[in-house]
């Protein structure tokens, strides 16, 4: 494969920027195979998002000759009070953590925090020269990487390390290419600025596009994610065919409205990304059946209101139960993790 292809599959959906595609292109171009990451916090139930999107992702690096890494972070876990700060539990999380991504990305390579910390105890003293680069300021700005305000009343110190670990891990993990969603960006400007001062390696940074909550978002211009924490907002990978339907039926889907519309960034980050033409059935009355070859043909059906949402609704429910059934074997948590995490993780 050439450097273009290799390129076209890093950078298609749901990649959403590259910083900065020519560092992307001399990477692959130089490189074999180079070294990729993506951290995850052990924080709750699995979901289209989390698990496939992310997955799918990491499977087009995977196919483009890159050596892919999942990153099971669990102490920014226990420092982030996520499962009661409990390691034990933590562990016995991750363990369905490593069993859902090991059947969406066989590929990968799956390791913990703790697997890297034991093997390189310096990690400790670097963090510390790390830390002596980041002024208060920009680590409180950093903290909405893990989903916390700025309100230093109510953080505890622990808190302020999550950033600098979090940027420290990519250097032990010898990454080329840091790999997160959007709202990971802070830390990996973070990363391009400060490493060069530290003497390091500096990624490649790709980012990719949130898959978006179901519910009719408070803010137009910054839709709710699908969230781990929240059972209406996604489709998590444990549910029945009947909810998963159930859900699909009641996702917020405004009639010509493309703009943050979660069922069409199901369909561009999920059904197209497995399959080259998205097939909806109807009654004559309405149209009759309709086959989109691409994402783009989709969404301007939607848009001009040759497809009505409850079609879409319908199509993409016949491509997403499947996908959720097929994968209930490995990717569901079982009683044990739920017990653990209860109804919210």
């Amino acid at each position: 494969m050439d450097t273009w292809g290799r390129m076209e599959l890093v950078g298609r959906p749901p990649t959403e920027e590259i910083v900065t595609e020519d560092e992307m292109h001399e990477l692959l171009g130089s490189e074999a195979h180079p070294r990729h990451y993506i951290g995850l916090e052990i924080s709750g139930f699995l979901h289209l998002g989390s698990l496939v999107s992310t997955g799918y992702k990491v499977n087009d690096l995977a196919k483009a000759g890159v050596d892919c890494t999942i990153f099971l972070a669990d102490w920014h876990t226990m420092i982030n009070d996520k499962l009661g700060g409990d390691m034990d539990r933590i562990a016995r999380v991750a363990d369905y953590y490593r069993r859902a991504f090991g059947a969406v990305c066989p590929t990968a390579e799956i390791i913990t925090g703790t697997d890297l910390y034991d093997e390189h105890p310096e990690y400790w003293t670097e963090l510390v020269r790390f830390t002596m680069h980041m002024p208060l300021a920009r680590t409180m700005r950093a903290l909405t990487i893990m989903g916390r305000s700025e309100d230093a009343e109510k953080l505890d110190l622990g808190k302020l390390i999550y950033p600098a670990m979090q940027a420290v891990d990519i250097h032990f993990l010898d990454v080329d290419i840091a790999h997160a969603g959007m709202d990971q960006r802070r830390i990996h400007m973070l990363v391009r600025e400060i490493y060069p001062k530290m003497g390091w390696k500096v990624p490649v940074a790709l980012h990719q596009r949130l898959l978006p909550g179901l519910s009719r978002p408070a803010d137009s211009s910054a839709p709710a994610k699908m969230s781990k924490s929240d059972p209406g907002s996604g489709i998590f990978m444990h549910d029945t065919s009947d909810e998963v339907r159930s859900k699909i039926r009641k996702a917020w889907c405004e009639e010509k409205n493309t703009k943050n519309n979660p069922l069409l960034e199901i369909a561009r980050q999920i059904i197209f990304h497995e399959n080259k033409t998205m097939e909806v059935e109807r009654p004559e009355k309405f149209g009759g059946n309709a086959s989109y070859a691409g994402y783009a043909e989709l969404e301007a059906a939607f848009g001009s209101g040759d497809l009505h949402p409850s079609d879409l609704k319908s199509s993409v429910a016949r491509y997403v139960v499947p996908l959720v059934e097929g994968l209930a074997d490995k990717a569901s948590p079982g009683e044990e993790i739920r017990g653990i995490m209860g109804s919210r993780g």
